[in-house]
């Protein structure tokens, strides 16, 4: 069994894209070197105004991120491209390969699902995601792993708020190279 290293973060809403019933999301994110990656979100506002997808089947979906969903992009060091995984409260995801900076971008080969939990009251939403690196070999054999932690939020009236670690300057984007702020190793 692998070595596990934890790290906690918060998440910054977009200057020129914040929301207005969110105050707050926090990130721990804990990786079993070689195995898996947990990321755990909380997510603290007036929940009568945030819209949450309803439960669904847990299965791999496209366009998550057009509602609540949260997001962990990972970059394994000395290796080209990144990862992108989606994960909707209604128990969707997604996961991608990019070769390079939003391009080249194919379903990523995940041996297994991700698992998700998740946890609603009325000031605070949860979601657990547990990645299995199984089949993702960049990322189970890289020394040190690098990630974007990110939230797309949906509040009333259809309006996004864009939550990430570090925001480039410009729009929301969270796949740009300066938003992947947080390491780990991966030991």
């Amino acid at each position: 069994m692998g070595t596990e290293v934890a790290e906690r973060a918060l998440l910054f809403a977009h200057p020129d894209a914040g929301g207005e019933f969110v105050w707050s999301i926090a990130a721990d994110v804990k990786l079993t070197a070689g195995e898996s990656l947990v990321c755990h979100y909380a997510l603290h506002g007036d929940m009568d105004h945030v819209s949450v997808p309803g439960a669904r089947a847990g299965r791999r979906a496209d366009d998550l991120w057009k509602h609540t969903c949260f997001e962990a992009l990972v970059a394994a060091d000395y290796t080209p491209g990144y990862f992108e995984f989606n994960f909707s409260p209604s128990l969707d995801w997604a996961a991608y390969r990019f070769a390079d900076y939003r391009s080249g971008m194919t379903f990523a080969p995940v041996g297994k699902a991700p698992g998700l939990q998740v946890r609603r009251t009325t000031l605070q939403l949860e979601l657990t995601a547990t990645v299995h690196l199984a089949g993702l070999l960049p990322l189970c054999r890289a020394p040190t792993l690098r990630l974007a932690l990110a939230a797309v939020i949906e509040e009333d009236a259809g309006r996004l708020s864009y939550w990430a670690l570090q925001h480039p300057p410009g729009n929301p984007d969270f796949h740009h190279p300066d938003g992947f702020a947080l390491e780990l190793p991966n030991r």
